[in-house]
């Protein structure tokens, strides 16, 4: 089956034990230490921590299509928040009578800005099935939709780029609109609990941070299974000469259209996971600066090769914790200096560095006329 095709290979069987096993550690030092000792890790560091891993599921869905079939989405952020909010719009759902209006339907924003019924398209989120459903349908309709207009249209390159970003943008200004009934600039917070789970505990917490980290197991296994797969191998081949692709008889809009949804779903999961992590969900998720940050982090950690996408976000994100609490005036100049160094050092990202090692010890193998001199 083609879904069993990744763990065949060496590199996924060790992401996955190297992914599994700092689940476990983390897991073990958080439960089994006590808080004065000096390998505790804190709710908070968990918390940080899956915020972390939701970010790296993020940039695996932005290395599917970019890294392997050659689309440079600055959009993915519209993807993410979507999922963020259809999360968000099931937490707040779950308050009830307990906000401070105490209206058992209404979220307190609602009451606030005077509206008297619940839109429609709040309706079915008190259900978690239907909360969980949208948060894949939400941006899988949106991915759709623009996909089928765009690819169709053989929009490619650097226009697609930016209709990818204007479509962010434009997102963002629609909801921070107060009439689009999400919550406006401030968006959806307050969160109680989640499953009938209170979103304070510390069981809770680290509940979400496993989660996350067995969804991020589970969105890399898919993307590797894609990539290995035949459609993977024609995905390559429509990044590298679309034109010849077509020629050969391959119908480029529908692979492009595939991949393309595929990783609008898996950047909602990401969102999704998110938010109740962080305890709020705001139109500056979409912004367009915060997709641009996230093909950075592909780049820095190594294009196509999905673990590479994971190293990148998780040291950024740390960087970006480290460098704000150290030199919170000048901590974007820090992590600007970074990007450069790898630019001009690492080419092909971190992951290049695993490449270079492998290289010496396959040039010291002999070659089939040496062995058979």
């Amino acid at each position: 089956m083609w879904l069993t095709r990744p763990f065949r290979e060496r590199s996924t069987r060790l992401f996955l034990g190297i992914l599994l096993a700092a689940l476990g550690l983390v897991t073990l030092l958080n439960l089994a230490l006590p808080e004065g000792h000096p390998l505790h890790v804190s709710t908070y560091t968990v918390t940080l921590l899956g915020k972390y891993l939701s970010y790296a599921l993020l940039a695996v869905a932005v290395d599917l299509v970019w890294g392997y079939l050659g689309i440079l989405s600055l959009g993915h952020g519209a993807f993410f928040a979507l999922g963020g909010y259809a999360m968000g719009m099931y937490l707040m759902r779950q308050i009830g009578d307990r906000g401070v209006y105490g209206d058992p339907v209404l979220p307190d924003f609602m009451v606030f800005l005077d509206w008297q019924s619940l839109p429609w398209y709040w309706h079915g989120f008190d259900m978690a099935a239907i909360a969980f459903l949208m948060v894949l349908l939400a941006p899988g309709l949106l991915a759709l939709v623009f996909g089928f207009l765009a690819f169709r249209s053989r929009v490619t390159g650097v226009y697609l780029s930016i209709i990818t970003q204007a479509m962010t943008f434009a997102l963002m200004l629609a909801f921070f609109r107060n009439e689009m009934g999400f919550g406006g600039n401030n968006g959806l917070t307050d969160f109680r609990e989640l499953l009938g789970f209170d979103l304070r505990s510390d069981a809770t917490r680290l509940g979400l941070f496993l989660a996350t980290g067995i969804a991020l197991a589970l969105g890399y296994v898919l993307c590797r299974a894609i990539v290995a797969s035949k459609l993977g191998r024609v995905s390559v081949a429509c990044r590298d000469a679309e034109a010849r692709t077509r020629f050969l008889g391959y119908r480029v809009e529908r692979v492009q259209l595939f991949v393309f949804v595929v990783s609008a779903m898996l950047a909602g999961v990401a969102g999704a996971l998110y938010v109740p992590q962080v305890g709020i969900i705001n139109p500056s998720e979409f912004s367009p600066i915060f997709s641009i940050e996230v093909v950075l982090w592909v780049a820095l950690g190594g294009r196509a090769t999905l673990y590479g996408a994971v190293i990148g976000a998780l040291l950024v994100n740390y960087a970006k914790t480290v460098f704000t609490g150290v030199m919170p005036d000048a901590w974007l100049f820090a992590l600007g200096g970074l990007f450069v160094l790898v630019t001009v050092f690492l080419p092909r990202g971190v992951a290049g560095l695993f490449a270079y090692r492998r290289r010496p010890a396959e040039d010291t193998q002999p070659t089939a006329k040496e062995a058979s001199a």
